[in-house]
């Protein structure tokens, strides 16, 4: 099983400019613990849930940007971005930016979006959910034909929302055949149906019991389209507060999810500023973790 560090919050000692080094040193010390994989948030203001929308809050890929000149081998993605904040050849040069300067370690994780508050706050255009799934659907095509061949697809896209003329995408990302994309979300309807026709990763919310049963939804519509399901990685965001568990017991709730089919165990971490932490999970969460043998599902 693999284990990863979702970076949520920006809130540290030290104030704006302590920023960059805090979050180089989490960065570092995060794959020297043998996590896998590091992702942030796409946002612009804090959410609910982690704190005041004044908190900080550093743009996506810039930030990824930046830790991939701090590390050399753990993966790098946005958990997940908003498909209308940025329109789909910015997705795609983004995406291969990063995997260029990487060394091959994007993940362009997207989804629908949901944060209405932000997008009203900074003036971001934010159509209805449905139309959202349109441009996400088209995005993640036009994303593909830009990461075909040598140099991206010779015929112009029409869709809906998109019209391209020249796919141009110079120089080509470093990952064949593309970066490795992940859509976030669980609705069974639409989400999952995306994650069967385009994704190589999905990621779902919950625990055990509601993780198996949007997997056997997903298997449906990898069915229904004629992939194999063992082809997409099962990933999960989790939380963990060693103020709140001891690793033990995050080791055996981990456990829990890998029966339940999760591959890829994806993580916030309270206190992550403090990198005893992170020293707790390098010796006591992530060797047993990657031992584990995830289900089929």
């Amino acid at each position: 099983m693999k284990i990863g560090l979702q970076i949520p919050s920006f809130t540290w000692p030290g104030g704006a400019a302590e920023i960059g080094p805090t979050l180089g040193r989490i960065s570092r010390a995060a794959e020297e613990a043998g996590l896998d994989s590091l992702w942030l948030m796409d946002h612009f203001f804090q959410i609910r849930g982690v704190g005041p929308a004044e908190d900080p809050m550093l743009e996506g890929w810039t930030a990824l940007g930046f830790m991939a000149a701090h590390t050399r081998q753990a993966t790098l993605g946005l958990m997940v971005g908003g498909v209308h904040y940025r329109q789909a050849p910015l997705w795609a040069k983004a995406a291969t930016t990063l995997d260029v300067l990487s060394g091959g370690r994007a993940v362009l994780g997207i989804g629908a979006a949901w944060n209405e508050e932000e997008s009203h706050g900074l003036g971001f255009p934010m159509p209805p959910l449905g139309i959202r799934f349109e441009m996400l659907e088209e995005t993640l095509q036009y994303c593909l034909a830009m990461w075909q061949g040598e140099r991206g697809s010779e015929q112009p896209f029409e869709g809906r929302h998109i019209r391209a003329g020249r796919l141009l995408n110079s120089p080509q990302s470093i990952s064949r055949p593309h970066p490795r994309i992940l859509v976030g979300g669980g609705g069974e309807r639409k989400t999952l149906r995306l994650v069967a026709l385009y994704a190589d990763a999905c990621n779902v919310f919950g625990g055990p019991a509601q993780l198996r049963h949007k997997f056997e939804i997903l298997r449906g519509h990898c069915e229904q389209v004629g992939r194999p399901f063992e082809e997409i990685e099962r990933t999960s965001l989790q939380s963990v507060n060693f103020e709140r568990e001891t690793p033990a017991q995050v080791v055996e709730r981990f456990t829990e999810l890998a029966g339940a089919g999760v591959q890829h165990v994806i993580f916030n971490l309270a206190g992550v500023g403090d990198l005893r932490n992170l020293e707790t999970v390098a010796r006591d969460v992530a060797p047993a973790v990657h031992a584990l043998e995830p289900a089929t599902a």
